[in-house]
């Protein structure tokens, strides 16, 4: 079976370089969705469960197992004509554009995670400190791939019932970074959490740090929790939620523990800015007594 490595790598190689998920379903004469299931999902969970130590059959049936639009029968029926078809296939070339090695990197990184994201791809309710007042802030998180599978497409329903769009960077099993844009275009009010990954499959809870401007437009950052909600990824299911704010004497049991972990002295992390004619380093100290009171 190592027609399916060499396909999901040439897949791979094709999308990184820019065609698009349609393209090589037309090409191949396959349904952009089947397609889509066999490179997000079937192929990666193939390899993944080959190096755990399972069988090739063991690995595919269970890979398959967690699709309902790709049959074992017509796959591999027709995998030696697929991965001609794949190799036939060559990116257009690129003209008149100049490299931007980091934003190269990052669409690389978008493309890459696409793939990845299966494993944390779901509704997660969020805990953190909320900025206004000593309460817990409980927020909506919708994690998934693009339709395209081109980027991880994340999603946040605030405290305030307001909702944001953003990209997901979810790669080598590590680390996450999810961006938000917190005001409307063109204004720019970036927020970033950071996700610490952990080893193993589908896990139930993240935890990481939120980057953000509090309302003096201060950068803070804080600790933060996401607790796996539903695997579902309908934006319908995500809707039917409500972010909140707790107040510490309303806390249910378990919530008490997510305050404890995020909302305590030292987990809240920020600078503040000195009004100075001088900005030198004596505003360095008054910046350090200001947070000290």
């Amino acid at each position: 079976m190592n027609d399916l490595l060499d396909i999901y790598k040439r897949i791979e190689y094709l999308r990184n370089k820019g065609v698009k998920m349609k393209e090589i379903a037309d090409h191949t004469n396959m349904a952009a969705s089947v397609l889509s299931s066999l490179y997000s999902s079937v192929l990666p969970t193939f390899i993944s469960s080959i190096k755990k130590g399972n069988t090739e059959e063991e690995a595919l049936d269970y890979a398959l197992s967690q699709v309902n639009n790709v049959s074992k029968k017509r796959l591999l029926g027709t995998l030696k004509e697929l991965k001609e078809q794949l190799f036939e296939l060559e990116p257009a070339p690129t003209v008149g554009q100049k490299d931007n090695p980091f934003l190269d990197m990052m669409t690389e990184e978008m493309l890459r995670s696409a793939q990845e994201v299966y494993n944390y791809s779901g509704i997660y309710i969020s805990y953190s400190l909320s900025s206004s007042s000593n309460a817990l802030k409980v927020e909506p998180y919708l994690i998934t791939s693009s339709e395209n599978n081109d980027y991880v497409k994340v999603i946040h329903m605030s405290a305030y019932n307001t909702t944001h769009s953003g990209i997901g960077i979810f790669n080598n099993h590590q680390n996450s970074y999810m961006m938000f844009n917190e005001r409307e275009s063109p204004q720019m009010a970036l927020f970033t959490i950071y996700l610490q990954l952990p080893m193993y499959d589908f896990p139930h809870m993240l935890k990481g740090l939120y980057l953000c401007l509090d309302y003096n437009r201060n950068p803070i950052a804080r600790r933060i929790i996401f607790i796996k909600h539903s695997d579902s990824t309908s934006m319908d299911d995500f809707l039917e939620l409500k972010g909140e704010l707790v107040a510490q004497e309303n806390l249910t049991d378990k919530q008490v523990s997510y305050y404890n972990y995020t909302c305590q002295p030292g987990d809240y992390i920020k600078t503040c800015s000195v009004p100075s004619p001088l900005l030198n380093e004596k505003d360095l100290e008054r910046e350090k007594k200001m947070l000290e009171i």
